[in-house]
Order: structure tokens, then C-alpha cells, then sequence
């Protein structure tokens, strides 16, 4: 069975390497993108099973990228993990309530990205 791929979507190019080292121990596949915009042309050719997406990030942030990405009706729909440092309720709920199917606050380690991946269905572990 083919590794699920996991696209990553910060404009900091430090979390995108700690989150895809993480997420190839957990045996992903990952892709990267610095934003929003380019999270959405990466979509427009492949289908990851899984989008873990920062809030805050220019030329097109996690939000209206996420607005973009419910638009689209990719089939089949990834997974999307909004993964920021906003942490008011209206923001999760806001995220929660546009698509994203799990919010997770940064800092998060390999036991916070694993226990929502497993919580998702993606994750399988002994």
C-alpha cells in the first residue's frame, strides 16, 4: 500500500522541515508549499490525503486558502489540520466552521501530529 502524502502549507521554511520530518517517521509522503496559493495549484495536479495549514502567510493565507479548497469539491477531500499560534475560540471555530477538520496550536511535536492523524483515520499505530 502506497504511503498516504501529506501536504504541508507554512511560509516558514523552519516548521515545514521539522513538520515533514515528523510526518515521514510516521511513514508519510510530504510536499511542501509556502502558501496558500501555491497549496491550491498543488491540489489542482495532485490530491494529497492530508493538508496541514498555517493561518498566517502572504500571497493567499490558511483561511481563504481553505475557503478555495472546500470550493474546488476535490474528490476525495483531504483532511485539513489548521495549525497556527491563533488561539482565541473564534478563530477555531471559524476554522472548524469553513472546513478544517482538526486545529492544532504551534508549537506541536510528533505526539500532538500522530494523536490527530490517528484521531483523523490516517494514522494507524501499535
Amino acid at each position: 500500500m502506497n504511503a498516504r502524502l501529506c501536504l504541508v502549507v507554512d511560509d516558514s521554511r523552519v516548521i515545514r522541515r521539522v513538520a515533514t520530518s515528523i510526518l515521514k517517521e510516521l511513514g508519510f509522503r510530504v510536499a511542501e508549499a509556502e502558501h496558500g496559493l501555491e497549496a491550491i495549484h498543488f491540489c489542482e495536479h495532485k490530491i494529497p490525503d492530508a493538508i496541514l495549514l498555517d493561518w498566517n502567510m502572504p500571497e493567499m493565507d490558511g483561511l481563504n486558502c481553505l475557503h478555495t479548497l472546500q470550493a474546488m469539491k476535490l474528490a476525495p477531500k483531504p483532511v485539513v489540520i489548521m495549525c497556527t499560534t491563533e488561539n482565541s475560540l473564534a478563530k477555531i471555530q471559524e476554522a472548524l466552521e469553513s472546513g478544517a477538520d482538526e486545529y492544532i496550536m504551534k508549537p506541536y511535536d510528533s505526539d500532538v501530529l500522530a494523536g490527530k492523524f490517528e484521531q483523523l483515520g490516517l494514522l494507524e499505530r501499535a
